[in-house]
């Protein structure tokens, strides 16, 4: 009975100074207003969050006060109990339920108190968007939240047991962070498939225009999936009672500091995202670039990956891609194949021309518009050269350069039409004298 006797005279005494002494941490409250948020100690923090918009700096200064001293009353209670219970713990074995008695009646004051705490915090938080100087308010939060109990001067073990059930069970404890994680991972698997819905929707629209190349789809894809998941961990973040303004800031300031640190990559980001809008090529097309020639297996915004005609993979940075010239071989739909073909002096040109032309001709895979060229070219040391030139299809190159260099082959010999090499003529002159 004493002891409770002494807990409520200092309770009155703490709760009376909110009202009659200048600020604790140096601050005066102006006597013409009283604190009123206070009336109700278990108001929604909700609420008490619209009560407080209305007020000045000056009034939320008086507001942070009366509630601190409400904090200080209940973190005194805690205190008073702990001290009882560490003294009884020290003496025999038979005072060990009044000492889970005690441990009982912490949580149940502790549960109080983290319900103090959240309701003070909505309190500094609006006087601290007024202007207000909530530095030491913060800190003293800080300091008087968390559990502090030394479980060492505890003889049973159950005694940890008590505090940890009672914790779990707690309303502001387990059951509140049960509950923020529950919501932190269902708002995570909501915004997963919000993600996955967007990103089949932009993929719908982008694929039936045109105008975007396969990189410029999936990059749309993407994006939009990696955006929708970003905004939906942040959003998650505040389930579980982060600061979302702070943590937005650091992002901001760690942007920044990477920016410098990751020049190069973001110079090849930035080639990225020009390759990606201008199409200079597309997955699955030849290229020749950076000095590699081959197929364009994926890229990204960072870097391409060409494989070569023998199966090598490269790896090409897109900054050196975008920065040096960039040859699509199959960038279009017909390439015309150039070939140049040789008969000696002594044989006929207008044979060799039907035989040309007769060979290109009866080619399936050869176009006939634009119509072939065959053309007497040059007269060189050793051959007179004709050009031959006709159109196919992209696909088709290599298999009609193969099939009419063999053709022209084959016919020249059996038209006996040479095909020379070069060659030369040395002279011998005798002089005078000479043997």
């Amino acid at each position: 009975m004493a002891m409770q006797k002494k807990r409520l005279l200092i309770v009155c005494m703490l709760y009376s100074f909110s009202f009659f002494t200048p600020g604790s941490f140096g601050r005066e409250a102006k006597q013409e207003y009283s604190a009123t948020t206070i009336s109700d100690p278990q108001i929604p923090a909700e609420d008490l969050e619209l009560l407080l918009k209305p007020l000045t700096k000056s009034e939320l200064i008086v507001e942070a006060e009366a509630w601190l001293q409400l904090l200080k009353v209940k973190v005194t209670e805690i205190s008073t109990v702990e001290i009882q219970m560490r003294r009884k713990s020290r003496e025999i074995d038979e005072k060990q339920a009044q000492i889970e008695q005690m441990l009982v009646e912490i949580n149940r004051l502790r549960e109080g108190q983290t319900a103090l705490i959240d309701r003070f915090n909505v309190v500094v938080t609006a006087l601290k968007n007024k202007g207000g100087e909530v530095e030491e308010y913060e800190k003293y939060a800080a300091a008087v939240s968390g559990l502090s109990l030394d479980i060492q001067e505890i003889k049973d073990v159950s005694a940890f047991r008590i505090i940890v059930w009672g914790w779990l069970k707690s309303s502001e404890g387990g059951l509140r962070w049960l509950k923020n994680i529950t919501f932190f991972l269902i708002t995570l698997l909501v915004f997963y498939c919000l993600a996955n819905a967007a990103g089949r929707i932009i993929h719908k629209t982008v694929s039936a225009s045109k105008k975007f190349s396969d990189l410029l789809k999936e990059f749309f894809v993407n994006a939009t999936r990696k955006t929708v998941m970003l905004i939906g961990f942040i959003v998650a973040l505040s389930m579980l009672e982060v600061q979302i303004a702070p943590f937005l800031a650091g992002l901001g300031v760690a942007g920044f500091i990477l920016g410098f640190a990751l020049q190069g990559t973001l110079s090849n980001f930035a080639s990225g995202l020009m390759i990606l809008i201008y199409r200079p090529y597309d997955v699955g097309q030849i290229i020749e670039t950076a000095g590699v020639t081959g197929f364009v297996d994926s890229m990204n915004l960072v870097s391409t990956t060409i494989k070569t005609y023998d199966n090598q993979v490269v790896v090409i940075p897109n900054g050196e891609i975008w920065g040096g010239v960039i040859t699509n071989v199959t960038g279009s739909d017909t390439r015309r194949v150039d070939m140049v073909f040789g008969i000696s002096y002594s044989d006929d040109i207008s044979k060799a021309v039907k035989v040309l032309d007769d060979i290109v001709s009866k080619h399936e895979l050869i176009l006939k518009d634009p119509e072939p060229v065959i053309k007497l070219h040059e007269l060189a040391d050793s051959s007179v050269n004709f050009v031959c030139r006709p159109w196919v299809k992209t696909d088709d190159y290599w298999n009609v350069y193969w099939d009419v260099t063999r053709a022209v082959k084959e016919r020249f010999d059996d038209e006996g039409i040479s095909i020379p090499f070069p060659q030369q003529d040395v002279h011998l002159h005798k002089t005078a004298g000479g043997s």
